[in-house]
């Protein structure tokens, strides 16, 4: 059964967007995982990794994009612990 005109949106986290680098959906769709996961509380990469299911160099690429927009930060000592900042985008609603 084919259904047409009907697309199904994702909605994307406000803080996966990157005002540097082009934002396509694959990118976002990660971004908006990991970030999500940060909003609720700070982990390492590997945890990240494990939880959003992309691959750990996966991860690693999006947490320094984010770093560099200064989204996120980590720790000074190994393992990092990433954390959101407040800068980003803010969700105007409700999650």
């Amino acid at each position: 059964m084919i259904l047409l005109g009907i697309m199904l949106r994702f909605t994307y986290h406000p803080k996966a967007f990157l005002a540097h680098k082009k934002n396509v959906q694959r990118g976002l769709v990660s971004r908006t995982k990991v970030v999500s996961l940060l909003h609720d509380a700070s982990m390492n990469a590997r945890a990240l990794a494990e939880k959003t299911g992309l691959s750990y160099k996966s991860v690693l690429y999006h947490l320094h994009l984010l770093e560099n927009e200064r989204i996120i930060v980590r720790n000074d000592t190994k393992p990092y612990i990433w954390s959101l900042t407040g800068a980003g985008q803010q969700t105007l609603l409700g999650r």
